[in-house]
């Protein structure tokens, strides 16, 4: 089957080279790299996320609905340090 690849000058001049140095095509060359990446496992790790275990909330006066007004108060207390 024919398709169109697109490959950065560089990386074609060097698989090109590889495949003469190989003494076979460009498409053989390219057909074994993407078979060997198709090969690789793919299931990664798990991570686990830390979950804060703190209690409280927000400090006494502070409306945690009205973000904008907090971002404003402490750009201007910031401006004062």
């Amino acid at each position: 089957m024919r398709t169109t690849v697109r490959l950065r000058g560089e990386l074609l001049e060097l698989a090109k080279r590889k495949a003469a140095e190989q003494g076979r095509s460009l498409t053989a060359l390219i057909e074994d790299a993407v078979r060997h990446e198709l090969a690789r496992p793919t299931t990664r790790k798990r991570i686990k996320i830390p979950v804060s275990k703190a209690s409280g909330g927000a400090l006494p006066g502070v409306d945690l609905i009205k973000t904008n007004l907090l971002e404003d108060e402490l750009e201007l207390s910031r401006r004062k340090s």
